[in-house]
């Protein structure tokens, strides 16, 4: 597997994630945003290349088979090869991304109420459920608690209020947890309670690290879920607009069926093709990628462990993204100071409006740019 995970050089990134690194100074180095400074995989540059080499930049197909072969069928061979799940044909509808899935379920398949979130989140959560005109229910995490998990009992408290709908992130962003087999069982019989519906943002579920940790799709638990996902987050291809909302009951097909173009359109044919290479030919460059992370999540606790003693990083079993609670060193926003000695990184008061002293880094870059953002970020808050 040696070669199969090529790092960018400084120029090179800046030229290729014009978001990351554009929003950036020359000589600030990014671990804000969730995009990798890595070249993508082989199989989907060649499948992207060869599209626009043959002028294949209309307007995409209706359904999932795109040009290059067929997206649902791709995904499907994806998750029985690597979850062991069996998806029925016909399961999954192409949204333009994952965000967008969430609001053509709030719209149309979930039942009135007002939508449970927990915090902290990633932030488009609370921008959607306010786009589709709901009420958000808050239940947080307790910055101390030993172990990051969802307070079943403040999600009963919301349901009994009249929420009805319950956005779970899973593997969550940011808290690095991959929710166990029995944790999304609790999660399914409290919603069957209510007749509340689940609505699983699933992008990481195939970034879960070395370690024992174990991804379970939700509707392997919970056939009455939702799920959304793409290649986006695993493939570095967030700017190709390319989703898949999963749903395993005939009404909600047919509900989505019988929407309007317009009310889910956006996603792209070069996103189409790229999520065929990604699911169907990448397996390679993901296991790579995964044992890359490894190595960068040691680095990273090490580094912290040198340079910020008292910080607290929560375990990071899947994602890039490290959720690191820096409120020993007094500075209510780290994320500020940072930017002032040359490193950006995402405050966390943008996953919980009002709290103080967290980051989330993005690990995703060099073992020597990880090993600077850190020491940067140590001067910052110890100068």
């Amino acid at each position: 597997m040696a070669g199969q995970i090529r790092d960018y050089t400084d120029s090179e990134a800046r030229a290729a994630l014009p978001c990351k690194w554009g929003a950036v100074p020359e000589g600030t180095l990014p671990a804000w945003v969730a995009e990798m400074d890595y070249a993508p995989a082989s199989a989907i540059t060649a499948a992207l290349n060869g599209a626009v080499g043959r002028g294949v930049l209309g307007y995409p197909p209706f359904g999932g088979h795109g040009p290059d072969g067929d997206l649902e069928a791709a995904f499907r061979g994806f998750a029985e090869r690597h979850w062991g799940w069996s998806l029925p044909a016909g399961a999954t509808t192409v949204v333009g991304d994952v965000v967008d899935g969430i609001r053509l379920a709030l719209d149309h398949l979930c039942p009135p109420g007002p939508v449970v979130i927990p915090l902290p989140c990633y932030p488009p959560f609370r921008e959607v459920v306010e786009l589709a005109g709901r009420e958000a229910r808050y239940v947080a995490l307790d910055p101390d608690a030993e172990r990051a998990e969802l307070d079943l009992d403040a999600v009963r408290t919301a349901f009994d209020e009249g929420a009805r709908t319950l956005l779970l992130c899973s593997p969550h962003n940011p808290w690095g947890r991959v929710f166990t087999r029995a944790e999304l069982e609790a999660v399914r019989d409290l919603a069957a309670q209510y007749d509340a519906r689940v609505v699983a943002d699933e992008i990481h579920a195939p970034l879960v690290l070395p370690g024992g940790a174990k991804f379970t799709p939700y509707l392997d638990v919970d056939p009455t879920g939702l799920s959304v996902l793409s290649h986006s987050k695993s493939f570095n291809t967030p700017g190709l607009k390319c989703a898949q909302l999963i749903s395993l009951r005939d009404d909600d097909r047919e509900a989505i069926a019988a929407l309007p173009h317009s009310a889910n359109h956006g996603w792209s044919v070069l996103g189409m093709i790229a999520g065929v290479a990604a699911w169907r030919d990448s397996d390679l460059w993901l296991l790579a990628l995964r044992q890359r992370l490894d190595v960068l999540r040691e680095d990273l606790s090490e580094h912290l462990a040198e340079r910020l003693p008292q910080a607290r990083m929560r375990p990071l079993e899947a994602t890039y993204l490290a959720w690191i609670d820096l409120r020993a060193y007094g500075v209510s926003d780290p994320a500020t100071l940072g930017r002032k000695h040359g490193v950006r990184v995402a405050p966390g008061h943008d996953y919980q409006p009002g709290l103080d002293g967290h980051v989330r880094l993005n690990i995703a870059t060099s073992a020597d740019r990880l090993e600077e953002i850190v020491t940067r970020l140590a001067k910052a808050l110890t100068a």
